[in-house]
């Protein structure tokens, strides 16, 4: 999945920019659908039950309807559950609420979607499943469950984050014929390796480890020095020429399965010579680790901020101030709970509008930021935005963001922008997960350990020019 992305008010925007198109977009888009809707029904039977609402996704259900009775399909047009008869459907359409929806699905509209959520036969829904915010991806009271979804002019934020992933099924992007791009340009997209191909940058022959840059982590307090670790193999094996853990936790000088790496006092790594820095990986929240969050937002490195990092920096407004005064590339890695922390927010707040909640922290902190989770908003520092459509349930695991922030920093170490490396990370992150599932390997029981091979393995495969890699 690629291309731009488009908040509601902008996708209105686009329509009024349109004009009086010819033919009219409504009929654009019944036509669209109703091409997939053909292809998907053709091989289960003839009988296809539309709902239509009572707005424009309802007129373009009716277009719908239509082009399809024209194809010789029996065609029953629906607005509530008590006309509907009984049978095996072929498909079902679902044109009852579209990218306008904003109070919560209730009564007989309710009982229409619970209806459509019963039935065992492929659902498409027409721009976005009914019930889900177009904007957030967030569930209005109830939302279809849709097999399919073809969805009009562009992308919508709501279709790819949150719970929009679990609603809309397969994608279909039907332009209707605009040239999106020139009637509003984008500043958001989906996450992808397409956007930076120009960018990427295979080694030449003559190479040393010293053009491949230096990271540090720094984190490993008492009883987590497993997650720095994770963080360094991680940015080992992505190609940082020289990686420094500095482990607040004494008694361990080397990691026996990794050599190469160089553990150290957390002073002694940050004393380095470095490219970019890595701080929060089972960092805890003493004293000490207060001190090293300074310390590294006072550096001119460019650094990746995660877990125990960014709780600091959300109970100190010093550090706070720190971090939106550096200059540096500075890459924030919070779930939706640190999130909430450093916005002085709930979780279930940050959830209701992640890209909104992303976006503030990127403006408030000065930096580049991926809010983790389902469909990851990415957010770089100069306002443009992108949701990460790759990885999986298995990355709800110990230790997973221990290995993002590892490849995010070897990538700053290896001189790539922040904002492209976090794009390239997050989505490398997810696309690694993937291949892993394909492979059998997850979801269920999927490790971040497991992911740093595959992770290598699709890079390299980028780097080659294969961004179909696994």
């Amino acid at each position: 999945m690629h291309g731009p992305i488009y908040l509601s008010e902008d996708i209105r925007r686009i329509e009024r920019a349109a004009g009086d198109a010819a033919p009219p977009l409504m009929e654009r888009a019944g036509a669209a659908a109703a091409e997939i809707a053909a292809t998907l029904a053709s091989d289960r039977g003839k009988d296809i039950l539309v709902l239509a609402g009572p707005g424009n996704n309802g007129g373009d259900a009716r277009v719908v309807a239509e082009r399809l009775k024209e194809h010789f399909f029996r065609v029953s047009v629906a607005t509530g559950v008590p006309e509907i008869a009984e049978k095996p459907w072929s498909l079902v359409i679902d044109g009852l609420f579209g990218i306008g929806l904003a109070r919560e699905v209730a009564g007989e509209h309710a009982a229409l979607v619970d209806y459509v959520n019963r039935q065992r036969c492929p659902v498409l829904a027409l721009d976005i499943p009914s019930g889900l915010h177009s904007d957030t991806g967030r569930v209005l009271g109830c939302a279809v469950r849709a097999t399919h979804t073809v969805t009009f002019i562009a992308l919508k934020p709501g279709l790819l984050t949150l719970d929009g992933p679990d609603h809309c099924g397969e994608i279909y992007v039907s332009s209707l014929g605009l040239e999106v791009p020139k009637l509003l340009s984008p500043t958001a997209w989906v996450a992808s390796p397409d956007l930076f191909r120009n960018l990427l940058k295979p080694r030449p022959r003559n190479f040393h480890k010293g053009m491949a840059g230096s990271v540090a982590i720094l984190g490993g307090a008492a009883g987590m020095s497993g997650a720095a670790l994770l963080a360094g193999r991680a940015a080992l094996k992505m190609g940082a020429g020289r990686v420094y853990v500095g482990l607040l936790e004494e008694g361990v000088s080397l990691d026996f399965d990794y050599p190469e790496l160089m553990l150290r006092h957390p002073d002694d790594a940050l004393g380095q010579d470095l490219d970019a820095l890595v701080i929060g990986p089972g960092l805890g929240q003493g004293e000490r680790a207060e001190t090293l969050v300074g310390a590294a937002l006072a550096s001119d490195l460019r650094c990746v901020v995660d877990a125990d990092a960014l709780n600091l920096i959300s109970e100190n407004e010093d550090l706070r101030h720190a971090c939106a005064r550096r200059t540096a590339d500075t890459l924030l890695t919070p779930h939706p709970a640190e999130a909430a922390r450093l916005l002085a927010l709930s979780t279930a707040d940050v959830q209701a509008d992640r890209v909104k909640a992303a976006r503030i922290l990127a403006t408030n902190l000065n930096a580049h930021v991926v809010l983790k989770g389902a469909g990851s908003i990415l957010v770089a520092r100069d306002g443009h935005w992108f949701v990460n459509a790759s990885g999986n349930p298995g990355m709800a695991s110990a230790g997973m963001g221990d290995t993002l922030a590892g490849i995010l920093g070897a990538l700053l170490a290896q001189r790539y922008s922040g904002e492209s490396a976090l794009v390239l990370g997050v989505h490398l992150h997810g696309a690694a997960a993937d291949a892993l599932v394909k492979d059998g390997i997850g979801p269920v029981g999927l490790t971040a350990s497991e992911l740093i091979d595959t992770a290598r393995r699709t890079w390299n495969g980028w780097l080659a020019g294969d961004h179909e890699a696994r």
